[in-house]
């Protein structure tokens, strides 16, 4: 009967995920164009000041949302997954309109802590649908879900700034509290999580020792989530500056279709990457997407011309579109079910690392050593992860003879 319903509700339970992931992260993003403004109408005047409270209020929810993933997952194992979605969907709903009633800044960059705090309904979400889809379809599913977070992390900055103007800054912040409380209803009533069984107190050391012999796969997916957005962000400050450079005509609208080519072509390969994952297996898949993104890191060190590196950007989407959903299904496959969302929660906290670490040491090299580098040095580290990868993997899925029986379920036993 699980089966069946399992079968019955994981398609809906997708669509919810992605709807609310969509939400949140558009909730989280939005504020990007002008964040400055709301800074300097909190009574923020110095423009130096302006920029650095910007700073610190924008990365606030990431850090925070960082140092909180691994508990939301542990605390998902626990009480169910669906809970975790409620309070972090509601959570938002409220931190957001509240962002909107600020009176200073103290009180927005604590409001931003609190969304980080209170949110992770994307990485909830993940954990949802990774131990909720029917294994042969996780590596699809999960890639989906992929595509509709990158579509809000594209959407959120293109709404924030089209809405101001027409509604102000304020009314920007409650509407978008609404729209997240839409996320919240749909998440209470439409989304069905299948019980998991009882465990068997006789098992109590069992998954302990099953960690042991699965830790080294794990580890390294946590290494390869952060070196992805370590690399993806490390570029993000100085791309301005490099497009100056080059002598792009118009610098910022140049600058905004070189962030979106390679968002794009993630939302275009994430599914896509995730199904042949599916069928070939997810260690080739991701050991093949960082190979393809080192090489294609190389032409983008060389570009003369402004459009050259839009259409590098965008094969760079394409390749690094599979990773994060296939080493959430790999992370997913390597741990017993009692602990996936801890595991995926600390798979979260990797990834926000790079997100935080990326554009500081983009910014620093870029400033300080030449903007060029800065693609060698992570077209090094792209590489590096495909070998971390490689050695990672375990021969256990090469064999049919033992051990891995999660692997077998999702179809990695023909992986070479």
């Amino acid at each position: 009967m699980d089966a069946h319903n399992n079968e019955q509700h994981w398609q809906r339970n997708l669509a919810v995920c992605v709807f609310g992931a969509f939400t949140t992260i558009i909730a989280m993003t939005l504020l990007l164009p002008f964040l400055p403004l709301y800074v300097e109408h909190l009574g923020v005047t110095d423009p130096a000041a302006i920029v650095q409270w910007s700073g610190v209020a924008f990365g606030a929810t990431f850090l925070s949302a960082a140092l909180t993933a691994p508990l939301w997952g542990r605390l998902g194992d626990r009480y169910g997954r669906k809970l975790m979605l409620i309070r972090a969907s509601l959570g938002m709903a409220i931190a957001m309109s509240l962002i909107g009633l600020a009176e200073n800044i103290w009180q927005l960059v604590l409001l931003r802590l609190l969304a980080g705090l209170l949110g992770g309904y994307a990485s909830g979400a993940t954990i949802l649908v990774a131990t909720q889809t029917p294994k042969a379809r996780s590596g699809w599913a999960l890639g989906i879900l992929s595509s509709g977070i990158m579509a809000g992390s594209l959407a959120g900055p293109l709404i924030g700034g089209a809405l101001p103007p027409l509604v102000g800054i304020r009314n920007t912040f409650f509407l978008s509290g609404a729209f997240i409380f839409v996320a919240f209803l749909a998440t209470a009533l439409l989304l069905k999580e299948v019980p998991r069984p009882k465990r068997a107190p006789v098992a109590k050391d069992a998954p302990r020792r099953d960690v042991a012999v699965n830790m080294a796969p794990v580890l390294a997916m946590f290494t390869v989530a952060s070196l992805v957005t370590f690399s993806n962000m490390s570029i993000e400050p100085i791309i301005t500056v490099y497009l100056m450079q080059l002598g792009a005509a118009n610098v910022t609208l140049t600058a905004g279709l070189v962030m979106a080519a390679a968002a794009l072509g993630s939302i275009i390969s994430a599914s896509r990457l995730g199904k042949l994952a599916d069928r070939v297996g997810h260690w080739k898949v991701v050991i093949g997407c960082l190979m393809a993104a080192a090489l294609l890191l190389i032409p983008q060190a060389l570009v003369t011309e402004p459009w050259q590196l839009v259409v590098l950007r965008l094969l760079m989407g394409l390749a690094l579109g599979g990773l994060l959903p296939c080493i959430a299904s790999i992370i997913r496959h390597s741990v017993p079910e009692g602990i996936a969302g801890r595991m995926l929660g600390y798979s979260t906290s990797s990834q926000y690392v790079g997100q935080v670490l990326g554009p500081l040491a983009g910014g620093y090299l870029g400033g300080h050593v030449g903007m060029r580098v800065v693609f060698w040095v992570t077209c090094a580290l792209m590489a590096l992860g495909a070998v971390v990868t490689a050695l990672a993997r375990p021969k256990a899925v090469a064999s049919e003879g033992h051990g891995h029986g999660e692997e077998h379920a999702a179809g990695h036993h023909h992986v070479k």
